[in-house]
């Protein structure tokens, strides 16, 4: 069992935002007629670069780039550019939204299982479960335990809160997730066995109240339990029996 993030991404290096791709990319554009390759910026001087056109696309679309992130839909790059020709230059918006998908806020709004939204603010499409499973092991990535917080323990929640919300078998889960990344292997494996778990109790729990012929509150009240809880284990149940 893993207990400290250190453990969780011991092997893992840092994100390198020079040459590592976002979790989720909507800056995809068709294929074109090669061209030169532009000097690129690197760290510091990257992100102020594109500060400009990142408060730009805030100003227009407060949305989607102010206080609060949304994920991006798919083809928004284009879109972008086709919406506001005088306003952005190819290149500087290709980089600015690099950028922004790469942020931790942003990550963090994958991670959250948030669907993609266009420029509109309107979801368009549910975020794929690897892009979420991938933004949750980034964003763990990269924060700093404090003092005798378990972030490891942390980490193998949200996947297992995850690989529920995606409502697909493990095996199914597995193979979209799985990497090269032993640690991060590690840690889903120890997360999907965390939610096997939570799923046994929940069926135990499921088939003694249908035994029972008592109402949810009645249940939880000759068990102790809080009502909520009975109903939570129900509903994580019935996932499965509604497949």
């Amino acid at each position: 069992m893993i207990d400290t993030l250190s453990d969780v991404i011991a092997s893992t290096p840092p994100l390198d935002t020079n040459s590592a791709p976002p979790v989720t990319d909507p800056t995809t554009e068709p294929a074109s007629a090669p061209t030169p390759t532009p000097v690129r910026k690197t760290g510091a001087g990257r992100i102020q670069g594109a500060l400009p056109t990142l408060e730009k696309l805030a100003a227009l679309y407060p949305g989607l780039f102010g206080a609060v992130f949304l994920p991006l839909k798919r083809g928004i790059f284009q879109e972008l550019l086709a919406a506001h020709p005088e306003s952005f230059e190819r290149d500087t918006l290709k980089a600015a939204l690099s950028v922004h998908t790469r942020s931790t806020r942003y990550l963090n709004a994958v991670a959250s299982g948030l669907a993609r939204h266009d420029l509109q603010g309107q979801a368009v499409e549910p975020m794929a479960p690897e892009h979420v499973y991938q933004a949750i092991v980034e964003v763990f990535r990269r924060r700093k335990p404090k003092p005798g917080e378990d972030l490891g323990g942390k980490l193998r929640q949200r996947i297992a809160q995850a690989f529920v919300a995606s409502k697909l078998s493990r095996e199914d889960y597995t193979s979209l997730v799985l990497s090269k990344d032993d640690a991060a292997n590690a840690a889903l494996e120890d997360a999907l066995a965390d939610a096997a778990e939570l799923d046994a109790k929940a069926e135990a729990t499921r088939r003694a109240f249908s035994a029972s012929g008592q109402t949810a509150e009645a249940f939880a009240d000759m068990y102790g339990l809080h009502p909520r809880a009975v109903a939570d284990a129900l509903a994580r149940a019935g996932r499965w029996t509604a497949v």
